[in-house]
């Protein structure tokens, strides 16, 4: 599996901050956008101490995923704490020591703590402080520290899941400013989706319509056909369904259903397939609604082409409507892991009519002709 199995329960049911994860949000509005990529993680720590890390912090944010061919999480780059002015603004930064260790990074984690945030973490209650939009508008920054090196280690080891998710959370929401981009906005195919089907999605300027069957409730939109860079979303829905479909195999079959009948070769000789169903549908809440996230990888039937694809299955109660989103990348030449999360923040904007907000729903309608 590539990424969202390493990130693990997207908008999970349950919460997600417990004892050992605090967080923190800065209120001030005239912070600069934060710079860097998106993949890229700052680590302030002592050279000595940071060694004694490495290898936690590498085994959690440094996994290898596959999209299919190998590519890291996220990217450690470990840098001096005299180094950290020039840092300051990056979008992903680690600030890591053991509490009371007596080097300058130690010292200086203990200048961002208060009196209460400091005791827990001398007491092993708390093994992490995550303050957002601390220096740069967007940013992510995660204090990290216990009583000792061992310590620290086990709670990286343990608590891996929800750093992740908290990195790539932010990382989406920063994605979002930049995707939901009005100047390069679809309106009118937007109103149209609305007012014909009941549903909303964000449409970019550069994805054609490429099948439109609505007695199928089938939508596919396309990006760059034919290119070395091509990007499919589609939408389905089925009316008066039962939330028994919410399971692997019938995911699996509807897919492949629609892909063999829509995603062919131009001579119609060869269709897509999922590649390997050896994976677990994840229980995520979409929008106040129960759906099941999947993430995989497709290939054509004759072997030649392949990527990854992400998937929400979502069960509408009030409608009693499924609908399944589906997003598929092809970039034989390309790193997939940033590409596959743009379409992903593209897929996070579907909204059913009922979600819509009043003056936004007219708005959109007022866009079709």
């Amino acid at each position: 599996m590539f990424l969202y199995n390493i990130i693990m329960k997207k908008f999970i049911f349950f919460s997600l901050i417990l004892l050992s994860l605090l967080t923190i949000s800065s209120c001030d509005s005239n912070l600069k956008p934060a710079r860097g990529d998106e993949d890229e993680i700052i680590v302030i720590a002592d050279s000595s101490e940071y060694e004694a890390f490495k290898h936690s912090l590498q085994q959690v944010f440094e996994k290898t995923i596959n999209t299919p061919q190998p590519e890291k999480l996220f990217n450690l780059r470990r840098i001096r704490f005299d180094e950290l002015n020039k840092y300051q603004s990056r979008k992903n930064i680690i600030i890591i020591a053991p509490i009371n260790s007596g080097s300058s990074v130690s010292k200086y984690i203990a200048t961002l703590l208060d009196h209460a945030a400091k005791k827990k973490m001398e007491t092993g209650e708390a093994a992490f402080i995550i303050k957002y939009n601390f220096w740069a508008d967007g940013q992510i920054v995660m204090l990290m520290s216990a009583p000792t090196v061992e310590e620290v280690e086990f709670a990286i080891l343990n608590h891996g899941d929800k750093l992740t998710y908290a990195l790539q959370k932010q990382s989406d929401k920063r994605l979002m400013k930049y995707v939901y981009n009005s100047k390069y906005e679809n309106r009118p195919l937007e109103g149209k989706f609305l007012k014909n089907y009941g549903w909303y999605i964000f449409s970019q300027v550069d994805y054609v319509l490429a099948v439109e069957r609505p007695e199928d409730n089938f939508i596919w939109l396309r990006r760059s056909p034919d290119t070395a860079m091509e990007r499919w979303i589609f939408v389905h829905w089925i009316d008066n369904a039962s939330p028994e479909y919410l399971n692997k195999d019938s995911i699996i079959s509807l897919r492949n259903r629609l892909t063999q009948k829509y995603y062919r070769t131009s001579d119609d000789s060869y269709f897509v397939e999922i590649a390997d169903s050896a994976f677990t549908p994840v229980e995520v809440n979409f929008q106040n609604s129960y759906a099941l996230f999947t993430q995989g990888l497709w290939r054509m039937t004759d072997m030649y082409m392949g990527g990854p694809f992400i998937n929400y299955t979502i069960y509408d109660e009030k409608a009693r409507r499924i609908y399944m989103l589906d997003g598929s990348i092809f970039a034989p030449r390309y790193f997939k892991r940033r590409i596959i999360q743009q379409v992903d923040v593209i897929l996070q904007s579907f909204r059913t009519k009922n979600q819509l907000d009043m003056q936004v729903l007219e708005d959109l309608l007022g866009e079709v002709n």
